[in-house]
């Protein structure tokens, strides 16, 4: 059992770090961070402090891995600090490994939340033990043009401000992956939103029920043999989270890392699958083939799996708490955490 942190109330402090790219620092995009850190105060209510080296910029991070743990360990250590949300992901948080005490994360439980290259950051909550939150970050979901979208800010006052039982999670009525350049040129124009049509159930029947996890796919490659890939005990009777990332990779891909998971025994040991929406809807359809193909190779064509959820490269989001009982339904078509997030 991952130990869950305290909820956020107004008033809190929270910090904001670049564990992978720096791009909050970078002087064009300064505005962009900026605007997301005052939905931060003016939405949430929450008092916002950088991490010292999380504005420093790209080159000086990326050469800087030490700099970015620093940053996340001081976090975790300064008492008042109540949250730490992530600016954005990036390709390299991997990179801190050798840099992470995971001691230092075990003893001061508190809230951790980002996604896409965040995986990294989360693997490390889950090997010390802590509960972490696959969720919005500053850059992205926080700094929306105009406004954040609803969906997003009701997701994280219900994971986050509130120990009630999450319960069912609706799908978004609309959503949008459209990309508008970062120019404070764009900071007026809201981004185009489509329909949703909500959650397909690939495959399977009934309702089962497992713990959450996993991430970013192509990401959680980069975990895979470290001292961070969870114990083989994690996996029994969870439910797989799995979403790609903007680099679109290929429906191959999604074969061969689905078969790494059925050749190590997750596969057969997961209760349920759920997969985020594709970016853009790009592969929405060769996506499902792979996954079925997999799951028709190694004899798992029973395993419930519920698609085209809205969580990681898509907009708005859930926040999935790692290690929280969650239920997929079948029959029903829905998805629910059946605890809370938090205490």
């Amino acid at each position: 059992m991952l130990v869950k942190p305290a909820k956020l109330n107004p008033g809190d402090k929270v910090a904001t770090v670049s564990p992978s790219w720096g791009g909050a620092g970078e002087p064009e995009l300064r505005w962009r961070y900026e605007q997301g850190v005052e939905r931060l105060r003016n939405v949430f209510g929450l008092e916002v402090v950088a991490m010292p080296n999380s504005l420093k910029g790209a080159d000086y991070l990326y050469e800087h891995p030490e700099a970015r743990a620093d940053d996340l360990m001081e976090a975790f250590r300064d008492a008042s600090i109540k949250a730490i949300i992530a600016n954005i992901g990036g390709s390299e948080s991997i990179r801190l490994l050798p840099y992470i005490d995971f001691d230092v994360i075990k003893a001061n439980p508190k809230i951790f939340m980002g996604y896409s290259d965040v995986t990294i950051p989360h693997l490390f909550c889950h090997k010390a033990g802590l509960s972490s939150f696959y969720g919005p970050a500053i850059m992205t979901d926080f700094a929306e043009n105009v406004e954040m979208l609803p969906y997003t800010v009701d997701m994280i006052k219900r994971v986050l401000f509130s120990n009630e039982i999450i319960g069912e999670i609706k799908p978004a009525a609309e959503w949008t992956s459209e990309r508008l350049e970062w120019d404070v040129k764009n900071k007026y124009t809201r981004r185009t939103l489509k329909t949703n049509q909500g959650y397909e159930i690939l495959q399977g029947s009934g309702a089962v029920r497992g713990r959450l996890i996993g991430g970013c796919m192509g990401v959680l490659e980069f975990a895979k043999g470290t001292a961070i890939w969870p114990e083989m005990s994690y996996w029994n009777d969870s439910i797989l989270f799995f979403e790609t990332s903007e680099e679109k990779p290929a429906p191959e891909s999604i074969k061969r890392w689905l078969r790494n998971y059925a050749a190590q025994g997750i596969l057969h040991k997961t209760n349920g699958i759920i997969f985020g929406k594709p970016q853009d809807e790009t592969y929405y359809n060769e996506y499902k083939d792979a996954i079925r193909t997999v799951m028709k190779e190694y004899k798992l064509e029973n395993l419930p799996i519920l698609y085209n959820l809205n969580f990681g490269h898509t907009e708005p989001k859930i926040v999935l708490p790692y290690g929280a009982m969650a239920e997929v339904d079948c029959d029903q078509g829905t998805f629910s955490i059946l605890e809370s997030g938090v205490e």
